[in-house]
């Protein structure tokens, strides 16, 4: 399996499930990232590369030599930009040039990452069905590539799958986002002000997310599928089940912030991953 990201808050786990499942893999990754991932996953075959998203399609068919599956987990993430910066545009046109390369190496099922942006939003019960119409560069971006994608792979032996991640939370998430946010104050003992909470998301540990990808190669399941709980909880129930596990609710601080105007009231997905055999997935 090749997997691109694999040093990442989503690619880490995505290998951890894929080497747990029995699959080799080969990481592609930059010169910084791939001494780390030698330390983490010793035995795995890495691939140097300054920019993934530079290469050509003849570069990725070389790479791709030998491997079944991929994994496509890479993309621009920088939290400051990432929604409208112009690097998702390259993201795009390097991760076409990669599947090319695919398809020409004779991968067998090509596995991209999306995002629940890709949907018309707000919504509190986000279908595979439902209208896509993203507000973001990045959202549109990943959408682009879905289409893309799927008539690339059209007409060949390619099986296609695109994940859609929700809210995510857990281990290696940036420092930035809500989760550590918390952590960090209320370990520390601080205030944590906080917007007024009343937005309905759909949270889902990182962990389960990369299991339930990783899974995928396993299940052959193809098209578009909904990484998500499945379960509507507000930003304010989030907080204070967090908060509870300090016993300090007494530290949150809600309605000090203004909603960002294009944050959404709602984002709950509807789940449709299949589960290899009949077995029920006990990380659910």
């Amino acid at each position: 399996m090749l997997v691109t990201g694999a040093s990442g808050f989503v690619g880490t786990q995505i290998v951890r499930q894929l080497a747990r499942n029995g699959h080799t893999v080969r990481l592609v990754a930059r010169p910084e990232a791939a001494r780390r991932l030698a330390v983490n996953f010793p035995g795995s075959a890495i691939v140097e590369c300054e920019d993934l998203f530079a290469q050509s399609a003849e570069w990725w068919a070389e790479t791709c030599a030998g491997v079944n599956a991929i994994v496509h987990a890479a993309w621009y993430v920088n939290p400051a930009d990432y929604l409208d910066s112009e690097q998702n545009a390259a993201c795009v046109s390097g991760s076409f040039k990669m599947a090319q390369g695919a398809a020409r190496a004779g991968v067998n099922h090509f596995v991209g990452v999306g995002t629940c942006m890709e949907y018309a939003l707000p919504s509190d019960r986000l279908d595979i069905n439902s209208p896509t119409a993203p507000s973001t560069v990045y959202g549109a971006c990943k959408l682009a590539l879905f289409e893309i994608l799927n008539g690339l792979f059209e007409d060949t032996d390619v099986r296609f799958s695109w994940c859609r991640l929700f809210y995510l939370y857990g281990e290696g998430e940036n420092e930035k986002r809500l989760y550590p946010y918390l952590r960090r104050c209320l370990e520390a003992g601080e205030k944590a002000q906080l917007g007024s909470g009343t937005q309905l998301r759909d949270y889902l540990d990182v962990e389960v997310a990369g299991a339930r990808i990783a899974d995928v190669i396993d299940t052959g399941q193809v098209g578009a599928i909904n990484i998500c709980s499945g379960h509507a909880v507000s930003i304010r129930q989030f907080a204070e089940g967090i908060a509870d596990r300090y016993g300090r609710r007494d530290l949150l601080e809600f309605g000090i912030h203004q909603p960002h105007p294009r944050d959404p009231s709602a984002v709950v997905g509807v789940p449709n991953f299949v589960v290899e055999g009949s077995k029920r997935d006990e990380r659910s």
